[in-house]
């Protein structure tokens, strides 16, 4: 590890731990710099969410998105294609396109932990429907399509959650899919026929197990042009909890909620005024949520399901809305900035859950073009290992995909 990184950390853990009377020693990892994984000519990027594991179970290969779209929002007419970045050979392998995907959440490719160095689901637009297509990703051959696109799979890969991405174009354009895939029913605020759907995966049914309607009395008043919608939804890690937040226009207030995997137990994670943002479960009861905190400031707050216990993270050092997310020990903590004013400095943060002590990964410098609805956010994402860390970043001019190596 560099000296000005060690350096930086003893000013961290200083700060951080300093009402300690016997005072801790922080170990971090030394780290590797930015890997690139994809090559230049194209954008290309992770083709999932930041919080979706976007490496297969041996590490050797991820799922990553090619584009020619630029300086826009894509539409149906434009097909990304899917690939493979093979870490070995550093060759990126095509595996099909599709026209449901956007520039912040990809096309939702997940790996099926069913057969997790073989198979994944992603989205795509079929005869003017959207669903999701199983793949296997060495004969490239279709397992099976389901009829609803998904926005997260279960940690035992039988299940996802189903939402939909047409009332999100119209709602927020950037998160959604273009080709009215599905109905989106903008004329109603509140339906109770659209929401959160638990799909099988295996015989492809669905089951709505919160609607819109249920959270009504539970979400700030919305004007009368406002509709109400979810986005951003994730499995806890035994799969028996979702997150979601639900949003509505045209102010975008947010509520953050969390529902047995079965529809039980729907509650609020916040008091008013608290909102949410992005978000990570640790296990299968506490989560962290950048929000509001006191209905104040926004931090990295972690949140127990069912308690009025709420912890802000990173002893003041994270008080802003960043995309953290957790290795799979839980010892650790990645985040990310936005771009910075003046200079548009994209940050990466580590941080010790013991001690919450933080350790500056990187700064990357993302180019004025890359706003609005193509911007390119960093979306940390760890490898199943936890020995890797990818990212999306500009800084070289064009978007591509990284790694960070912990050696």
């Amino acid at each position: 590890m560099k000296n000005w990184m060690i350096a930086l950390a003893a000013f961290v853990l200083f700060i951080g731990c300093n009402k300690k009377p016997n005072g801790i020693t922080v170990v971090f990892p030394e780290v590797s710099g930015p890997i690139q994984i994809t090559k230049n000519g194209k954008e290309h990027f992770f083709a999932s969410y930041y919080g979706i594991n976007s490496f297969s179970r041996s590490q050797r290969y991820a799922t990553i998105l090619e584009t020619d779209v630029k300086g826009r929002i894509p539409t149906e007419n434009d097909k990304a294609t899917l690939g493979l970045a093979d870490l070995e050979t550093k060759e990126f392998i095509p595996l099909a396109t599709t026209a449901s995907w956007n520039f912040q959440q990809g096309c939702m490719a997940h790996w099926l932990a069913t057969s997790p160095d073989s198979l994944i689901i992603y989205n795509d637009l079929r005869n003017g429907e959207f669903v999701s297509i199983i793949l296997n990703v060495h004969t490239k051959k279709e397992q099976k399509t389901i009829p609803y696109p998904v926005s997260a799979v279960s940690p035992n890969g039988k299940e996802a959650i189903s939402i939909n991405f047409a009332r999100i174009r119209v709602t927020r354009p950037d998160y959604g899919y273009g080709g009215e895939g599905q109905d989106a029913n903008t004329g109603i605020q509140f339906p109770d026929d659209d929401g959160l759907f638990l799909v099988d995966l295996e015989t492809g049914k669905a089951k709505l197990i919160v609607s819109m309607a249920q959270v009504k009395e539970l979400v700030p008043e919305l004007p009368p042009e406002g509709v109400e919608y979810f986005n951003h939804t994730l499995f806890s890690r035994g799969g028996t909890k979702i997150f979601w937040l639900a949003r509505a226009t045209p102010n975008r207030n947010t509520t953050s909620f969390t529902v047995n995997r079965d529809g039980s137990n729907l509650q609020r994670c916040f008091p008013d005024g608290w909102e949410g943002s992005h978000f990570d479960w640790l296990n299968d009861n506490e989560l962290m949520i950048t929000a509001k905190y006191d209905a104040r400031q926004y931090g990295h707050v972690l949140f127990t399901v069912g308690e009025n216990n709420y912890k802000r993270l990173g002893n003041g050092l994270l008080d802003y809305d960043g995309h953290g997310t957790f290795s799979p020990d839980g010892k650790w903590m990645i985040t990310d900035t936005y771009p910075s004013a003046g200079m548009r400095e994209q940050k990466i943060y580590l941080m010790g859950m013991e001690t919450e002590a933080v350790l500056p990964l990187g700064r990357y410098v993302e180019p004025e073009q890359y706003q609005r609805g193509w911007r390119c956010d960093i979306h940390c994402r760890w490898s199943p290992k936890g020995d890797m860390v990818g990212f999306n970043s500009t800084h070289t001019g064009s978007r591509q995909a990284y790694i960070i190596k912990f050696l």
